[in-house]
């Protein structure tokens, strides 16, 4: 990560996404690299890992997901600060299904780090977060029509 004072960072947030049967195309990369490239993000820790039918987890190296030996995602090389542990990644791979693999990001949403830095400086601070299930929202709207 680059030099920056947690009183300058936006809200951290993380997602596990999963790969029903081994089968990541790809597609999402770009758009995360895009993400980061245009300053939305900051990715601050990626890790790739499988999870086995008897539900065993092992890591996979971001540079080689297809095991081909060649660099897959060599852009994403050194994109780990450390701070995901193995406790962490357990805990992401129980919402995983056996037989699949997954990524677990954790990234600064820095499109919110003025509105955050304000709101500190201010003598705020965040305390509760959560999200809305999209079907949820679908669901609410479409009661109100």
């Amino acid at each position: 990560m680059d030099d920056i004072t947690l009183d300058e960072m936006g809200p951290v947030d993380y997602i596990v996404v999963e790969f029903p049967g081994n089968k990541m195309t790809g597609e999402g990369l770009p758009i995360l690299v895009d993400l980061v490239e245009r300053g939305i993000i900051r990715l601050i820790d990626l890790v790739f890992f499988t999870k086995a039918d008897d539900g065993s987890v092992a890591m996979v190296e971001i540079a080689d997901l297809d095991g081909d030996g060649s660099l897959d995602l060599a852009i994403f090389e050194g994109a780990s600060a450390g701070v995901l542990g193995e406790d962490d990644i357990n805990e992401a791979a129980a919402a995983v299904e056996g037989g699949s693999s997954a990524a677990l990001l954790v990234y600064e949403n820095r499109w919110a780090a003025p509105f955050a830095a304000a709101v500190r400086r201010g003598g705020g601070q965040l305390v509760a977060f959560g999200r809305i299930p999209i079907p949820a929202l679908v669901a609410a709207l479409e009661a109100d029509g």
